[in-house]
């Protein structure tokens, strides 16, 4: 099996208040972390060998990862001062994956990609990147991939000009080479950047790999209740260990919620203290001390409450 890197370098910001506590990736899920949510899949398709990109909040990922081992995995980190990008960061981890082609999986999105048959696709195609993409699920709310009928990329567009067209899921296959010629350390994007180059430059050799199934997408708060929705149907021992008197609110471990508490589609994250006979919908609670001034939230003591939807 080829290497993998994993994409956790970012920052986040749509994620916010969240993301000034965790990396993204290591917001929890019941009893496992999105990013070991990510692992524990790559590692039952037979990945062994994986590279994970670190720059905001690295200590909250390396804290539960590890080396990988209690995954199956060889973890290691490729480390970003600063921030490099979707391009950039593969540029700067191309020493430590050795491998050609490789994996790139984003630490944020969760998806049954059958990789066996991506890497078999994109092999077969004698492709220079194989995205995994389903028919555009939102074309108001996310950008889209267009293919014509050989599976060839011919472009890319934004939001609110998508419909039609396909919706990259997180999972591509690259060979090397699309990486290897950028100055290492300067920040580049993908999509935003080389791979238009490369569909105008090299028309045919950027494909889509198509899926008919259902992804989810960690990128907002609204995001990461339904995901944490979906995980609790499959999961019960994750349903057990979120709070049940609030659900289906999400809570953290570190946090704590009294009995008489009145939770619904809430999000309390970090070291705070919900108390009794407190009344929240579609909230997220995080400790007062992260708030700023230019915050809209309302502080109530130790607490800083933020609506879901901001």
């Amino acid at each position: 099996m080829i290497a993998t890197l994993v994409l956790t370098a970012g920052l986040g910001t749509r994620l916010d208040p969240l993301t000034r506590l965790l990396a993204k990736a290591a917001v929890p899920f019941g009893d496992r972390t999105l990013i070991e949510h990510v692992l524990a899949g790559l590692s039952m398709q037979g990945v062994r060998d994986v590279v994970l990109n670190l720059h905001h909040r690295p200590a909250s990922i390396t804290a539960v990862v590890a080396d990988g081992r209690h995954l199956g995995l060889l973890v290691r980190y490729s480390w970003e001062q600063p921030l490099l990008g979707s391009a950039g960061g593969p540029r700067h981890a191309l020493g430590l994956l050795n491998s050609d082609p490789f994996l790139i999986v984003n630490g944020d999105t969760l998806c049954d990609v059958d990789i066996r048959a991506l890497i078999a696709r994109h092999n077969e195609r004698r492709a220079l990147v194989t995205m995994a993409v389903v028919p555009n699920p939102a074309p108001d709310h996310y950008n889209g991939i267009v293919a014509n009928d050989r599976d060839e990329i011919t472009g890319f567009v934004p939001r609110g000009r998508a419909d039609g067209t396909w919706h990259y899921v997180g999972y591509q296959v690259v060979q090397a080479s699309v990486f290897a010629a950028l100055p290492d350390g300067v920040p580049a994007e993908t999509v935003a950047g080389i791979y238009r180059e490369l569909v105008a430059a090299e028309p045919g050799r950027l494909g889509v790999f198509r899926l008919n199934k259902p992804f989810l997408d960690v990128g907002t708060p609204r995001d990461y209740l339904e995901t944490a929705r979906v995980l609790r149907a499959r999961n019960t021992s994750a349903v057990q260990a979120m709070n049940e008197l609030a659900a289906p609110s999400i809570i953290w471990p570190d946090a704590q919620v009294a009995p008489d508490a009145n939770l619904h589609g809430c999000i309390v994250a970090g070291p705070v203290s919900v108390p009794a006979a407190f009344v929240a919908s579609g909230k997220v609670i995080v400790p007062a001390s992260v708030a700023t001034p230019e915050d809209r939230a309302e502080i109530r003591s130790d607490l800083a409450i933020f609506s879901i939807e901001t």
